[in-house]
């Protein structure tokens, strides 16, 4: 059975997001002053700091996303976990440290430092808000999906227990709280899914039985999107046994059916040799709704371990230029999108000085490589362990540990689900301290004592846990690493422009960062609206009717916004010492 309520997991959930309430009240008794708030008074520890950035970094998207796309996709999933790796050496030798000396408690600090411009904060926050929303969407969907095997509720449960668990957090502690649940959250995550792989590699490949191979499933949609496979209803408990888990072995190198442990290197490289039967979707819209047919195929091991041979970028190695634009936009989304994050960017000023924002980031980087390195491991270990959920590629790591033990399914689902709260709490704490220092107290130039930005924070971090909850129902079954790449388009044409221009032009004027802000996050948001994917998955519609040709935006969003900002400098760089306003 794929899913059904587990009563070790249901324990280990209810103690993990006890501990992290208890905890986010005591630390929430502690955070009295605005600093304390929106920045931990900017005294965590480095290495404090830098596992909270993994924490912070490694969402729902790394976790679930990564892991399944690399269990269905092979090593076209991997290379998410380049690109988002990549990101941080952007962070760390441009980022770092001048964020740190410009700033105070928001990424409009920084850009603000020169000017003392409304207009630049104004920008700058609506910038954090539609940012932190769309990284929000892929958090709230990889909600639902951990809440039907962790307590066989509906997937609606799930986003609406996060959003209210988080809202709690959020107004009871802000960022001391937040700062601590990442630090435990990001070194749980790395530790058991350091102990995922050992399990992997001691468990070694096995060729799996001919019974269980070469099983096509049909599941039947109708136009109140109730399910069927292969005739029975889909849905939870035991109906939910219809489902054929997939990801075989089907044959090894020199005839051997199993392997026995295996080191990390002789791994790889009896799976490259091996054949693997996946899963492939066809998708056929009829009057009443749609039919979806799951087929299995086979690949060869060498063909699942290089990019381009699957759907999901095999686009890179045909003859239209479109797919290899749409691949290379998407890689500089994730490299440039890591250093543009709200939620990263505020994490420098929780730290005391420049050394320590630049050692937190190392400690970061070294935490966040090793855990990507890992998901390559727990993705192939779920392609080949007969776990997989053809309906949804988001729970391989988890059906994966299932395969183990219940006692690690129970506790790999319970940190996932934490590892969700907490990167939505930072992401809401980043998105309420933008609107009350940025916009009600720097555009609006209204006046707010501690206790006021404090509460106008709140209130703000409230309403925008509706709206993560409003969209994560809508963007169902969205794989949440795809829907993180928008976020990190957005954050990447609208923000990183900016810094970089402030940081490294002085020709650069208040209405060229307004201008280039606005311009990288109104066009980007708009492009992913009218994009191929969004109307194939959101609206319904055939990919061929999209606006534009591409589903990524940031090839051109980001080179505009950048172009923008030097037009418009040039344009009012006579203007640059008038009063701002």
């Amino acid at each position: 059975m794929l899913y059904e309520a587990n009563t070790l997991a249901i324990i280990v959930f209810v103690a993990l997001v006890g501990a992290t309430l208890g905890f986010s009240f005591w630390l929430g008794a502690r955070a009295k002053s605005s600093a304390a708030y929106f920045a931990a008074g900017g005294q965590i520890h480095w290495f404090v700091n830098g596992i909270a950035f993994a924490g912070d970094y490694l969402s729902a998207a790394s976790f679930l996303g990564i892991c399944g796309m690399i269990a269905f996709y092979g090593f076209d999933g991997f290379l998410y976990s380049i690109g988002y790796l990549a990101g941080w050496i952007v962070a760390l030798l441009v980022i770092a440290e001048p964020l740190k000396r410009l700033g105070k408690f928001t990424f409009a600090d920084a850009l603000d430092s020169r000017f003392q411009s409304r207009g630049i904060q104004a920008a700058a926050g609506v910038s954090t808000l539609i940012v932190s929303l769309f990284y929000l969407i892929p958090q709230m969907v990889g909600a639902g999906t951990l809440i039907k095997p962790l307590l066989g509720l509906e997937y609606w449960h799930g986003v609406v227990m996060v959003g209210t668990v988080v809202m709690v957090i959020v107004v009871t502690a802000g960022m001391v709280s937040t700062t601590y649940v990442q630090f435990l959250k990001g070194g749980l995550l790395v530790l058991f899914s350091l102990l995922l792989t050992v399990l992997i590699l001691a468990r070694g490949l096995q060729v799996a039985p001919a019974e269980k191979l070469n099983q096509t499933q049909t599941i039947v949609v109708d136009a109140q999107d109730n399910k069927t496979i292969d005739g029975k209803p889909l849905g939870l408990g035991a109906e939910e046994s219809n489902v054929k888990p997939v990801g075989y072995l089907k044959s090894l190198p020199g005839g051997m059916t199993e392997t026995g442990p295996l080191g990390p290197i002789r791994y790889l490289s009896l799976l490259a040799q091996s054949e693997i039967e996946i899963t492939t979707r066809k998708v056929e819209k009829t009057a009443d709704g749609r039919v979806e047919t799951l087929t299995p195929k086979t690949y060869t091991g060498s063909e699942l371990l290089t990019p381009g041979n699957l759907p999901s970028f095999a686009g890179i190695r045909g003859d239209s230029w479109f797919p290899k634009l749409d691949f290379i936009s998407l890689m500089l989304a994730l490299f440039g999108g890591t250093a543009s994050l709200p939620h990263i960017l505020i994490r420098y000023y929780t730290v005391k000085d420049q050394a320590a924002a630049r050692k937190s980031t190392i400690v970061g980087i070294t935490s966040i490589g090793f855990f990507y390195i890992l998901t390559l491991y727990i993705g192939l270990g779920a392609m080949v362990s007969g776990t997989l959920d053809p309906t949804d590629s988001n729970m391989a790591a988890p059906l994966l540990a299932k395969s183990f033990s219940n006692l690690l399914f129970a506790a790999v689902s319970a940190i996932a689900f934490t590892t969700v709260l907490g990167t939505v709490s930072g992401l809401i704490v980043a998105a309420g301290g933008s609107v009350a220092h940025d916009i009600v107290g720097g555009f609006f130039g209204i006046k707010l004592s501690e206790h006021s930005a404090i509460r106008v924070a709140k209130i703000s971090s409230i309403a925008i846990g509706i709206l993560a909850i409003r969209f994560g129902l809508a963007f169902e079954g969205m794989n949440v690493t795809y829907l993180v790449g928008w976020a990190f388009a957005i954050a990447a044409s609208a923000n990183l422009p900016a810094l970089l221009m402030l940081l490294f032009w002085k020709g650069t004027t208040k209405q060229g960062l307004i201008a280039g802000i606005l311009c990288g996050v109104l066009v980007s948001l708009a492009w992913v609206l009218v994009s191929p994917d969004m109307f194939k998955n959101m609206y319904g519609l055939g990919a061929d009717k999209a606006w534009v040709p591409l589903s990524q935006p940031g090839i051109f969003t980001i080179p505009m916004s950048f172009l923008v900002i030097y037009v418009v400098s040039l344009a009012t760089r006579s203007k640059a010492s008038a009063p701002s306003r």
